[in-house]
């Protein structure tokens, strides 16, 4: 399997690199010929054209080609969970804090969950310090709406006391790396940490309006399902799966597709024309295969836990 990962390795930077070439030659020639980058900033649509027309990428990958994934768990230690989430070189960080609160009138036996996706500077240039961009509360948005339509969370069991005392999970979630995908990213975090969540035993007198809580007895948080988002987009005419920031200002039309136990759960399109069914059932397939192979690799990672 090394050998062969290797060899497969060193095929797509071999077509990389000649790609690098074919493109170098239909720079114009003479005293004042532009470089490559030069070339990229001047023309990044025909930069990424040349290289889409033979179905490759600039960073080697096949145009559905997905970028390696990395998971890890509690890496926050005063944090009731958390999670480390790397899609390529997108790496973003989930901490999540459980306080008691009073329940909604309207919900009165629901607990709450509030995500909160932070663009740090750290992440890009792009970013300032400061209140969360409307990028930022876009994708807030669009988890809170992942998760909730996937059912992961059943907001009943965060109920101590109906009509008086609840749970709520602030999920923080701090995108240290911005390289496309952010909220890929982000919904990996975010419930690969639920998997981390340990609730202490919580006492409640409804008389006294009093709470004691048992750190010693602490119950795990229930997870139904893992969703797992996938992002697609249309560059020059062609899908392309998981876009790296660069893929991403270049695009077109931008897809989500969520998939939870095998089934879509929740779907997102901006921009372009409605994809075709060929289209939307390619992406569809592909997410779920990284539903899979996502679930497996938490399950696995709680068996070593647990071990």
């Amino acid at each position: 399997m090394t050998f062969l990962h290797n060899l497969l390795s060193w095929r797509r930077a071999a077509a990389a690199h000649s790609f690098v070439n074919i493109v170098a030659k239909r720079l114009p020639c003479g005293p004042k010929t532009m470089d490559l980058k030069t070339f990229k900033l001047l023309h990044p649509v025909k930069y990424y054209k040349d290289y889409l027309e033979n179905n490759i990428r600039p960073d080697g990958r096949e145009l559905e080609e997905l970028r390696p994934l990395a998971i890890s768990f509690d890496v926050i230690k005063s944090a009731d969970g958390s999670a480390i989430v790397k899609v390529g070189n997108t790496t973003v960080v989930c901490g999540i804090k459980a306080e008691l609160a009073t329940p909604n009138a309207l919900a009165p036996g629901h607990g709450f969950l509030v995500p909160n996706v932070d663009l740090s500077p750290v992440s890009s240039p792009s970013y300032r310090p400061g209140p969360p961009c409307d990028e930022a509360q876009v994708y807030s948005q669009s988890v809170a709406d992942a998760i909730s339509n996937a059912r992961c969370i059943d907001l009943q069991e965060l109920c101590i006391s109906p009509g008086k005392l609840v749970w709520c999970l602030y999920c923080d979630l701090v995108c240290l790396d911005h390289d496309g995908c952010v909220l890929d990213a982000a919904i990996i975090a975010l419930v690969a940490a639920f998997h981390t969540v340990n609730l202490p035993t919580i006492q409640y007198n409804s008389d006294t309006e009093e709470t004691e809580a048992d750190p010693s007895r602490r119950l795990p948080l229930t997870v139904d399902c893992v969703p797992v988002t996938t992002s697609f987009v249309m560059v020059a005419g062609r899908l392309i799966a998981d876009p790296t920031t660069e893929e991403e200002k270049l695009a077109s039309t931008t897809l989500t597709v969520t998939v939870s136990d095998g089934k879509m759960s929740f779907f997102n399109q901006s921009g372009g024309d409605p994809m075709d069914s060929r289209t939307l059932k390619k992406c569809t397939d592909s997410a779920i295969k990284r539903e899979r192979s996502v679930k497996k690799m938490i399950q696995t990672m709680q068996r070593k836990a647990s071990s």
